[in-house]
C-alpha cells in the first residue's frame, strides 16, 4: 500500500484520521508542543488496519502474518494550548497506545474553535485547544512486519 496522507479540517475528517491512527504507539520523547508556532507534532508507529483487514485479513500469500506498522507523522496547527493527563513528560521512552482522536467545538457550538483530545490506553490523554481544526497525518517511510494485531479487552478471541 502506498504511503497514506490525510488532512482533517472538521470532526468527520478527524474521525477518519483517528481510525487510521487507532493503536498507534507514541513515545513521550516524540511528542512536541511548539507554542510559538501554534503547533503540536508527534511521530508514531501506526498499525496499518487497512492491510490487516484487507482482502485476506492478517494473512499474506504464503500464509504468514500480514500485520504491518508504519512510521507516521501527526501534526495539529493553530494550537493555543496543550494539556496532558496521566503522561510523565520526563519519561521520554514511555509508550502511549492511542485509542482515539476527537474534536469537541467550544461550548458545543458550531464555531471552529474547540478541543482536540488524543485518548490513550491507561487513562492518559492530551488535550489541545485549537483556533480551528487543522490536522495532518502522513506516513514517513516503508512498513515493517508486526507480529500481532492489537488486542482490545472487550474483543472476543
Amino acid at each position: 500500500m502506498p504511503d497514506l496522507k490525510l488532512i482533517a479540517l472538521d470532526a468527520d475528517d478527524l474521525a477518519v484520521l483517528s481510525a487510521h491512527l487507532q493503536d498507534a504507539i507514541f513515545r513521550v520523547g516524540e511528542l512536541a508542543y511548539l507554542p510559538r508556532e501554534k503547533r503540536f507534532a508527534a511521530i508514531a508507529n501506526r498499525f496499518d488496519w487497512h492491510v490487516a483487514l484487507g482482502p485476506a485479513p492478517g494473512i499474506n500469500k504464503k500464509g504468514a502474518s500480514r500485520y504491518e506498522r508504519r512510521r507516521t507523522g501527526l501534526r495539529f496547527e493553530r494550537v493555543l494550548s496543550a494539556k496532558v493527563h496521566g503522561v510523565d513528560l520526563k519519561d521520554k521512552k514511555a509508550a502511549l497506545a492511542l485509542l482515539a482522536v476527537t474534536f469537541v467545538p467550544k461550548n458545543g457550538s458550531e464555531t471552529p474553535e474547540g478541543d482536540v483530545t488524543l485518548t490513550f490506553s491507561g487513562g492518559a490523554a492530551i488535550r489541545l485547544q485549537v483556533e480551528c481544526l487543522e490536522a495532518e497525518m502522513k506516513d514517513l517511510g516503508a512498513a515493517w512486519a508486526a507480529k500481532n494485531s492489537p488486542q482490545h479487552p472487550d474483543e472476543k478471541s
